[in-house]
């Protein structure tokens, strides 16, 4: 199994930046697909982006989609996400997660085994 760690996120305005960091141990990441999902107040969990185990395939949400960007970095078996233009109704608990299953169910919170605790990203106007 994999422990996810989830760091980055913070305080940023509108229109601004930030890369959230999961970092996985006693597994590597690339074993898993990898997603990143979102809880914001009074929300669902809402699927954010995901990447394959090659990386190859990635998928991104309507709403983030142009501005998010996932990525891994094997040397510090971690993924990354980097968010451009962020906007206030980006601002939730954003989560790191890895599933087991096969890639065509990486949309569905269920469909992933492990999960990191979270990190705020709050986006002022």
């Amino acid at each position: 199994q994999v422990q996810l760690v989830e760091s980055g996120g913070g305080l940023v305005q509108a229109g601004g930046s930030l890369r959230l960091s999961c970092e996985g141990s006693g597994s590597s990441v690339r074993r898993y697909v990898m997603g990143w999902f979102r809880q914001g107040p009074g929300k669902e969990r809402e699927f954010v982006a995901a990447s394959s185990p090659t990386g190859r395939k990635t998928d991104y949400s309507d709403s983030v989609k142009g501005r998010f960007t996932i990525s891994s970095d094997d040397g510090k078996n971690a993924v990354f996400l980097q968010m451009n233009s962020l906007q206030p109704d980006d601002t939730a608990v954003y989560y790191c997660a890895a599933s087991r299953t096969t890639y065509y169910a990486h949309t569905l919170p269920t469909a992933y085994d492990y999960w990191g605790q979270g990190t705020q990203v709050t986006v002022s106007s």
